[in-house]
């Protein structure tokens, strides 16, 4: 810090003075730093202003070193290779074997238990020391990845700043879910007047039970009844399967239930397509644009598109 009443240093000085303390000649360091003699004179003026020394003085027909030129002769040019190491762009590649490090991913209950499994044996076979920690979404925002509390944030587009950045993983739809059994699992086609005649169960951290699928019921005359709300999608699969409700989940989430990933496993549910047009949902990951350049991170990045997109491709 300065004193109060200092003048700032010009650090462009430091430079000059590395120069001319390893050429000891004013004509020399001029060529080297492509100024004119009377140019690289003022400079050393302005050096010896600085340092409140002489530097370089008269010696026949040369200059010498003063004994407090010598002194700064190393410690300048060290300082000026720290400045370049410093201004210059990272190439060191992070030690993963050896990396310790927890990343906060905020998702919901779906997403980790699609992708969950994968992913920490993807990042974990590289960097066997890093911990994923999953963090329920209880809100959207961009707070928690603009205080740093998170490191990435994986779901749909929502309230987020401009400065997020935004990477697609895959493109996902919602299916109806009832139990094995249920009378609509013998009907050829499930009509959006047959979807209605049933009651629901919706997944909801919000308190909001209607969607685009009720937007769409809505056009045709329709609606349905939301008999139960369930803050997961686990929690709704689980009271369809006990239930005559019809549940509405990820596809992503629900081929990723052991009764449809293997084919040995009796199914206990029944899965429809919708009655009505509601549109793919994109998945993002979203991270705050102060980790854009961060290694590690840009890392991790690649991990969870990788395991996104070998599942469920974009």
């Amino acid at each position: 810090m300065l004193r109060s009443g200092m003048p700032a240093p010009d650090l462009n000085l430091l430079i000059a003075l590395d120069v001319l303390l390893a050429d000891g000649s004013v004509a020399g360091a001029a060529r080297r730093l492509g100024l004119s003699a009377s140019a690289m004179s003022r400079t050393l003026t302005r050096l010896r202003d600085a340092t409140g020394d002489p530097l370089l003085v008269r010696a026949g027909r040369g200059m010498v070193l003063t004994p407090h030129a010598e002194a700064l002769r190393e410690r300048a040019h060290h300082a000026v290779h720290e400045a370049r190491d410093l201004l210059a762009p990272s190439t060191a590649e992070p030690d993963f074997p050896t990396l310790q490090r927890t990343f906060t991913i905020r998702a919901n209950d779906g997403f980790v238990e699609a992708f969950g499994a994968p992913l920490i044996a993807a990042v974990t076979a590289v960097a066997p020391h890093v911990c994923l920690r999953f963090a329920a979404k209880i809100e959207k925002t961009d707070a928690y990845l603009r205080k740093g509390s998170a490191d990435l944030e994986i779901g749909v587009l929502g309230e987020m700043g401009p400065e997020v950045r935004i990477q697609a993983l895959f493109r996902d739809r919602f299916l109806g879910v009832v139990r094995k059994g249920h009378p609509l699992e013998s009907v050829r086609k499930v009509t959006a007047k047959r979807y209605v005649s049933f009651g629901h169960v919706v997944a909801s951290r919000h308190e909001r039970a209607t969607g685009p699928v009720d937007e769409a019921l809505a056009a045709l005359g329709l609606e349905r009844t939301i008999v139960a709300m369930v803050p997961s999608f686990p929690a709704a699969l689980t009271v369809a399967r006990a239930s005559d409700l019809i549940a509405l989940v990820p596809a992503s989430f629900l081929h990723n239930q052991p009764e449809y990933r293997e084919t040995a496993t009796p199914r206990s549910t029944f899965a429809f397509e919708l009655p009505v047009a509601t549109g793919k949902i994109t998945v993002s990951q979203m991270w705050h644009p102060r980790l854009e350049a961060d290694a590690v991170h840009r890392w991790l990045r690649h991990q969870v598109l990788t395991v996104c997109r070998a599942k469920i491709p974009l």
